[in-house]
């Protein structure tokens, strides 16, 4: 049997409901923002039954957005997102399971008519997440892709990512969560159907996802979140033995020419705090958490992250980039060289 029938046969035949996972990998913990809570009230509980996702993929500023969801299966996270983006918005879902999608088809009208839509702003496609370029989707065309803990499934993780960076307009998002490892997983684990269906045989090891990330055209990926990830059950823990697990959750965008460091310009940026629900803060990613109305300092991938992208309305932008000063001080990358007596310059980015 070959991964994909694996998959199909785990997630639409072994697995009837959440209750049925034997790893904590695809569940999501219950901390979540309160809009988002709100809008999964109004989620059918049939479609919140059959969840299997390892995080939330919400990120922020999501009104009008055209939103791909990546092995959508029943479509708990397509309907939470149709609820957000409103219904100006579109949210597309692709998976390969019939099972999974009748369920989510068999719910469109009825979450359209719980939010008010004159008609659903939802799609689902029978397909695969590794050619995507076969199915009625056009290039360019999305300001967010969405994916939660199925990237670790796929056979050919480089043809997921490059479909993505296709099908993402200029300054577009692949916003993620997925199950990572601490260091390569052994061969047969890989081709253990319960650890593979579980989400931990497919998994990554970290810096190997980091390295694909790049070679597919995403220069700098960003970890957003992450937490460790349990085997309870006692059979499927001998397996794993000493390798350890993450849940984790990164953003990479389709910008063209981002440095593969972090680079200090003199730039800085004034978070407006005019992102809907983040008055305060904004949290680009696990070591970028902005105030409001603060100076912030950042590096030149960063500047551009925000300045041209979704987000750009909410900043303002301090530098135009022309001088370079050298790595971002306290970035974890430093001058190789014995600086002498003098001390280089403080400050940090990341």
């Amino acid at each position: 049997m070959g991964v994909h029938e694996t998959v199909r046969d785990y997630y639409g035949k072994v697995l009837k409901s959440s209750t049925d996972l034997k790893t904590d990998a695809c569940c999501t913990p219950d901390a979540m923002p309160g809009h988002v809570r709100a809008a999964l009230a109004e989620i059918h509980p049939d479609v919140q039954a059959r969840y299997y996702g390892c995080g939330l993929v919400i990120p922020e500023r999501l009104e009008g957005l055209r939103v791909l969801d990546l092995g959508c299966g029943s479509g708990r996270d397509v309907f939470l997102l149709a609820k957000l983006v409103g219904e100006s918005g579109e949210v597309v879902g692709v998976d390969m399971t019939a099972e999974q999608l009748a369920v989510a088809r068999e719910h469109e009208a009825w979450h359209a008519e719980r939010f008010g839509y004159a008609r659903p702003n939802t799609r689902f496609l029978e397909g695969y997440i590794e050619t995507l370029a076969d199915l009625d989707l056009e290039p360019g065309s999305f300001d967010l892709v969405v994916s939660n803990c199925v990237i670790n499934l796929s056979p050919d993780k480089a043809a997921v990512l490059r479909g993505v960076f296709d099908l993402l307009r200029p300054g577009g998002e692949l916003y993620f969560s997925d199950v990572y490892a601490d260091r390569r997983v052994p061969e047969a684990m890989r081709h253990d159907p319960v650890l593979y269906g579980e989400c931990l045989g497919g998994a990554l090891y970290w810096n190997d996802f980091e390295n694909l990330a790049k070679q597919c055209g995403f220069a700098d990926p960003r970890l957003v979140t992450d937490r460790p990830l349990a085997v309870d059950d006692t059979e499927q823990r001998a397996k794993v033995g000493n390798i350890r697990f993450f849940s984790a959750t990164y953003r990479l965008f389709k910008l063209e020419g981002l440095e593969p460091a972090c680079e200090d310009y003199g730039q800085a940026v004034i978070y407006r705090g005019t992102i809907a629900h983040h008055p305060d803060r904004f949290v680009l990613d696990k070591h970028h958490v902005i105030e409001t109305g603060r100076v912030f300092p950042v590096c030149g991938n960063t500047w551009r992250m925000l300045h041209e992208t979704r987000f750009r309305e909410h900043f303002d932008f301090i530098g135009d980039g022309t001088t370079h000063y050298g790595i971002f001080a306290g970035c974890g990358k430093g001058l190789p060289f014995d600086a002498g007596d003098d001390e280089a310059p403080g400050g940090g980015c990341c």
